[in-house]
């Protein structure tokens, strides 16, 4: 990694580091007008009433000052509860962290775990953030891919390890993973865990779509296998399941050993959450399940409506998520996806995410995020048709 001075004063691998080709997206929409964005992940709907009401009890009760910088402890007890409710554990609050957000927390462990120089592998296809959080910190990013081979994804396991080496920090993982819906089983984890185990390396789990998932309550989690020492780091997030994109909140599952450390890295970022925004997780956790199986309801809705319109399709290669609330799907022929991304959006105001900002593999990829209304996606998946017919 090269750490030299640009002419601008600035590190050089930072000034080389792109922007995200969703954003890229975003920006080139600005301005324009009859535009259908798929191109974020988030509902369409906004955060329930009963989790707004709290966070304005809160403000009326002038809760602005600073928190703790691990979280208020009534929030971390509520996620302890919370987590060992779903997954049959015994966490307690010294394994919680709060943090401002999914991606803070996936930051503040790269900050804790990814030395400088050191090798970090990343599962493919991954939200973009991932690889460039590894990148900031300097280690050496390695990606390996999930392949599609009979109709589903599928995880080499033995590559992962593989491609592992004595200077691997860390292994990332994001499942249920954005944006292919592919899901690792316990089975999987449990042979990752071991592995880990004897070699000394750490897993971080990016679970923030656990609860969006179609076969049961939750997604296979790290949480219900690792033992209190193990080298596991998972990340959660309130943004998914409950709306909650805007508010950046989310926590972190790890080791207790690490919980000062994390508090000393949340310190020196960002203080901590707001004490009004944590009000609101508490009360997400709290009453939030009814949102999240209507949620899941509407989502599946949406979901079996795309596939039945993308089997319609002759260009378009696509299977069917467990997970997550996205479309992931091949154009045959398709190459440059940030250019057909741009050109939907120029010729036909239709938003999708580039499949290049998941993996250089999945370049005849795009995405749409069908968290969304059945008519305002019928709207969309006509304008989306109309310009797969005319591309050439």
């Amino acid at each position: 990694m090269n750490y030299s001075m640009a002419s601008t004063g600035i590190r050089q691998d930072i000034e080389e580091l792109p922007f995200s080709p969703i954003r890229e997206i975003v920006r080139s929409a600005e301005g324009k007008k009859d535009i259908i964005p798929f191109w974020f992940g988030e509902p369409d709907v906004s955060t329930p009433d009963f989790i707004r009401e709290s966070a304005k009890l809160s403000l009326d009760r002038g809760e602005t000052f600073y928190a703790p910088n691990s979280g208020q402890m009534l929030l971390r007890e509520t996620i302890c509860e919370y987590m060992n409710g779903i997954y049959g554990t015994e966490i307690t609050t010294e394994n919680i962290t709060v943090s401002v957000s999914g991606m803070n927390a996936l930051m503040i462990a790269a900050q804790a775990l990814a030395r400088k120089g050191s090798k970090v592998v990343v599962l493919l296809p991954s939200w973009p953030n991932i690889p460039a959080i590894q990148r900031i910190m300097g280690a050496k990013l390695e990606g390996v891919p999930i392949s599609m081979k009979d109709g589903k994804w599928n995880l080499d396991l033995d590559q992962v390890i593989d491609t592992c080496d004595s200077n691997t920090s860390a292994i990332v993982i994001n499942s249920p993973n954005n944006p292919s819906g592919w899901t690792m089983s316990n089975e999987e984890q449990k042979a990752l865990l071991d592995y880990s185990r004897k070699q000394g390396i750490w897993i971080v789990s990016d679970e923030v779509y656990a609860r969006i998932y179609f076969k049961s309550d939750h997604a296979p989690s790290f949480c219900e296998i690792m033992d209190q020492e193990d080298r596991v780091v998972v990340v959660n997030s309130f943004s998914k399941s409950w709306a909650m994109t805007g508010w950046r909140l989310g926590w972190i599952t790890a080791p207790s050993n690490l919980e000062v450390q994390f508090e000393k890295l949340t310190e020196y970022n960002v203080a901590g959450p707001a004490p009004f925004i944590q009000q609101a997780g508490i009360t997400a956790l709290c009453k939030g399940e009814d949102f999240i199986r209507e949620s899941n309801g509407r989502y599946q809705k949406a979901l079996s409506y795309f596939q039945e319109w993308a089997e319609s399709q002759e260009r378009i290669e696509f299977v069917p998520p467990h997970a997550a609330f996205y479309a992931f799907f091949h154009i045959w022929d398709g190459k440059d996806s940030l250019e057909m991304a741009k050109d939907l959006l120029k010729t036909s105001g239709v938003g999708l995410a580039p499949g290049c900002a998941f993996g250089p593999q999945y370049d005849s990829y795009l995405r749409l995020c069908f968290a969304t209304s059945i008519p305002k996606l019928e709207k969309g998946l006509e304008r989306l048709e109309k310009w797969i017919k005319g591309l050439k």
